[in-house]
């Protein structure tokens, strides 16, 4: 089962399984972590489940949608190069050990 290492703003840690095929954001809130709103439930409409994708992973990962890209726009902290909303990551075998930054605030 692939592993994603979510680190907060204070830089604390906490690494999740997630399932083949579901996405962090989904992975992030079965497991309580805070720092993941997800208000739309996973529906790419409300950018509360932002996070900054760590750099040796960015190109590991599916391109931005054109509404991802919109809603990224908007979010609540300030957009990076390698902002991403997690419900838009797919996991993949090939994401085991992911490493997701938690941006200081989703609303």
């Amino acid at each position: 089962m692939p592993t994603i290492t979510f680190i907060g703003p204070d830089n604390r840690s906490e690494r999740v399984e997630a399932d083949i095929g579901e996405s962090a954001m989904l992975a992030a809130t079965k497991h309580g972590l805070d720092g993941i709103v997800a208000e739309c439930g996973g529906n790419a409409m409300c950018a509360t489940c932002h996070v900054y994708v760590d750099d040796q992973w960015i190109a590991r990962l599916a391109a931005v949608s054109d509404e991802e890209d919109a809603l990224l726009d908007g979010t609540a902290s300030e957009r990076q190069p390698h902002s991403r909303l997690s419900c838009q990551i797919k996991i993949t075998p090939e994401l085991d050990g992911l490493v997701l930054r938690l941006p200081e605030r989703q609303v």
